[in-house]
């Protein structure tokens, strides 16, 4: 048996710069952190003592006889990626729900292609690891997804990500900052659960039919990295903040909000938040809001129909973390 583990991201600036459809053609970047909620993925060779030949178990328990007839659209992609053909059991469990702007999905593809290269006693570097995933995502699967999801998990940290012209032509920046900065950008941050979960390609398919028309809020989007990774080097964290309020009126005017959301954010802000932003594509999911620490609790009791989750920054991307062949 086979068990990945691989993180879920925060995405702070530059959202929608990275889909191949803009950075084919213009600079696309942003500014992330992966976190420590995570993807688990377990895969073995399903013993030949069963009436099916694959089971994967998800939000739903599948009991197949060919590959192929997996419903779930990212395994059975992954599996004709790696050319699987033997009978397995594959299990997922996540720490937050799916369709929520956390890039779950990605983290999903990314944890189960680790697990399957474990699987065949395969070596698979970071790099490898995100390009594969983004091709199985955007080619065989056929998503509408940008590629931050997929690097961001399967590399971890907190980085700038750069995408110009090809998609596996991306670089990865870590963004160097000590142990107490980083502490201290954490203790501004809290992560709602909103409740509401949509479909991320759709929302982004309509996103991405509307850029030819908001090239100039797309070039604001991707500006904002860039001032984002100056301020927390050697700025105030509370212009940071500040910069998400701008960033996040940008990325709404493209779609990725509602009355809901708007009205949960506006409640943040009367209640002393800075910035924040709605995680992913938007419409729903994940809320991130930024306010200083002696804030946090106005915040808090503002939200209160709100899930509040807890969390930490992680430096380490997608891992396995049990290895165990026949």
């Amino acid at each position: 048996m086979i068990i990945s583990r691989t993180p879920y991201r925060v995405s702070f600036f530059g959202g929608g710069s990275d889909y191949p459809q803009w950075f084919k053609s213009h600079p696309g970047a942003v500014l992330s952190t992966t976190i420590n909620r995570y993807c688990y993925l377990s895969v073995r060779r399903l013993p030949p003592f069963f009436p099916h030949k694959t089971r994967a178990l998800w939000s739903k328990i599948e009991l197949v006889d060919s590959n192929a007839d997996i419903e779930h659209p990212a395994i059975r992609a992954c599996l004709e990626y790696m050319g699987m053909e033997d009978g397995l059991e594959i299990h997922h469990d996540g720490d937050l729900p799916g369709r929520s702007g956390m890039g779950s999905s990605a983290a999903f593809t990314v944890g189960l292609l680790h697990a399957l290269h474990g699987l065949k006693s395969e070596m698979v570097s970071k790099r490898q690891l995100a390009v594969e995933a983004m091709e199985v995502d955007q080619d065989l699967a056929q998503d509408i997804v940008g590629c931050q999801d997929h690097a961001a998990s399967a590399f971890g940290g907190l980085n700038r990500i750069d995408f110009q012209g090809e998609r596996g032509g991306f670089t990865v920046t870590p963004i160097a900052i000590d142990k107490a900065r980083l502490r201290l950008l954490r203790d501004h941050l809290m992560l709602f659960y909103t409740g509401l979960q949509r479909t991320a390609s759709s929302v982004a398919a309509r996103q991405v039919a509307g850029f030819p028309q908001r090239e100039a809020e797309l070039r604001r989007i991707y500006e904002t990295v860039g001032e984002g990774q100056k301020l927390l080097s050697d700025g105030k964290l509370r212009e940071f903040g500040l910069l998400l309020h701008e960033a996040w009126l940008a990325k709404r005017s493209l779609g990725a909000s509602n009355d809901r959301l708007d009205l949960i954010y506006g409640a943040a802000l009367k209640s002393g938040a800075l910035g924040g932003k709605v995680l992913g594509a938007g419409n729903g999911g994940f809320m991130l809001i930024f306010a200083e620490p002696d804030r946090r609790r106005e915040v808090r009791d503002a939200l209160y129909d709100l899930l509040y989750v807890p969390f930490e920054f992680e430096s380490q991307g997608s891992q396995i973390v049990y290895y165990a062949q026949e």
